[in-house]
């Protein structure tokens, strides 16, 4: 093992991080900048680099933080420990992070590890586009699974019975708010676990466990790396008992992430609030800017004082996200949209320094108007995404004049 594998290995295990050299009390940036790191040691990295190992060496007694890499790997260790610490800044030592290979895993580990054949789990009917496809799985299972909006607390409506109460809010990507307390708190009255999906808001913005929630899950691979490289999901969660059950089942699926890709997210977590600042700022501009456009509608930003979500999504979130969803009045004029755009991408995740944007009923898979744009905001010059979305929104309504036949 390298001097750098020690390194991360012996911290690991030591568990320092931020907790116990600067306190409970910094701000978003100082903990994303330090979250995670072990103690400082002469001559070596301030990040240890990505350990790449199959096997440990084990002499004797095989008992030990690592012994196989599907189990365990030093550079997952730190990263954890730095999820936590974002997810759970008051009580990071309290709690057990897992990471996995990408936001489906973690989502699949917690409800296959919680749920079994004639359980009852409630889920939303706005969420992530594959969650149908986890419903089918579910059912084939011989689980129950019942579906709710997001919006209005709806999922209230069909608790009674259920074993887990999954939560996504905001909704993707239709930007809807439930409140995670007071779901939370009539799940746990009925004796149902919670889980919510933190993707869209990241710790920085929400933070689930305080909430009441059981689980925060999230995808890595949006904002929480923001550099649309890197595959990852996390599960955070206070009870050790569900975490070790989370822990078997990744172990028996092998849904682990590469020490390269826990690393590059490691790395990339030291400009979160940097990015977040910016992103967010972003999507509101081009939310109040999309405003006072007559050929948009269904304009949803929960950061706008007059969104429906916005009373209990500043209740709830400390940041309101970088994604905004509009209508245009048809494919056709969401697709020339789309296609006059100069700084945007288009693409299918969100969360990246780059703005992207899409036309998500291209897919199929989310109940939205052909003509649904999901935008999200990078960190671009505010100033000058602002113009290119009202420049592509022009180029996109003159394209639709000259379309229509002269009368």
């Amino acid at each position: 093992m390298t001097d750098s594998a020690r390194t991360a290995g012996t911290a690991a295990g030591t568990g320092s991080g931020i907790g116990s050299g600067i306190g409970s009390g910094i701000g978003d940036g100082t903990r994303a900048v330090r979250a995670g790191l072990p103690e400082p040691v002469k001559h070596e990295p301030t990040l240890p680099g990505p350990v790449f190992a199959a096997h440990f060496h084990l002499p004797g007694d095989p008992m030990g933080p690592y012994t196989y890499g599907r189990d365990e790997n030093p550079t997952w260790t730190l990263l954890e420990r730095a999820i936590g610490e974002l997810e759970a800044p008051e009580s990071g030592d309290d709690v057990e992070t897992l990471v996995f290979a990408s936001g489906m895993a973690a989502i699949s580990a917690v409800l296959f590890s919680q749920l079994r054949a004639g359980d009852v789990v409630v889920m939303p009917n706005d969420g992530y586009q594959a969650l149908p496809l986890v419903h089918e799985q579910l059912a084939a299972y011989g689980i129950e699974v019942r579906t709710a909006p997001t919006g209005g607390d709806a999922q209230l409506d069909v608790l009674d019975g259920a074993k887990l109460l999954w939560i996504e809010t905001p909704s993707n990507p239709g930007l809807d708010v439930c409140d995670v307390r007071r779901l939370a708190d009539a799940a746990h009255a009925r004796g149902a676990l919670v889980a919510v999906d933190n993707t869209l808001a990241t710790p920085l913005g929400q933070r689930p466990l305080e909430l009441g929630a059981d689980f925060s899950v999230a995808s890595g691979t949006k904002q929480l790396t923001g550099h649309g490289d890197i595959l990852l999901g996390y599960v955070v969660c206070r009870d050790a008992e569900l975490a070790a059950s989370v822990k078997r089942w990744r172990k028996i699926v092998g849904a682990i992430p590469g020490p390269m890709e826990a690393w590059l997210a490691h790395r990339s977590l030291a400009t979160l609030q940097l990015r977040a600042e910016r992103q967010n700022a972003n999507a509101l501009a081009v939310a109040e800017a999309l405003r006072g456009r007559d050929e948009v509608t269904g304009l949803r930003y929960p950061g706008l004082p007059d969104d429906p979500s916005h009373k209990i999504a500043s209740q709830q979130m400390r940041r309101f996200g970088c994604v905004v969803s509009f209508t245009l009045p048809s494919r056709a004029r969401a697709d020339s949209f789309l296609d006059a755009l100069r700084l945007v991408d288009d693409a299918t995740s969100f969360g990246g320094v780059r703005s992207t944007a899409e036309r998500r009923g291209r897919w199929g898979g989310d109940a939205v108007a052909e003509g649904f744009v999901r935008f999200s905001a990078g960190a671009e010059d505010p100033a000058d995404l602002v113009a290119d979305v009202l420049r592509a929104l022009d180029e996109a309504d003159e394209a639709a004049a000259s379309a229509e036949p002269d009368n």
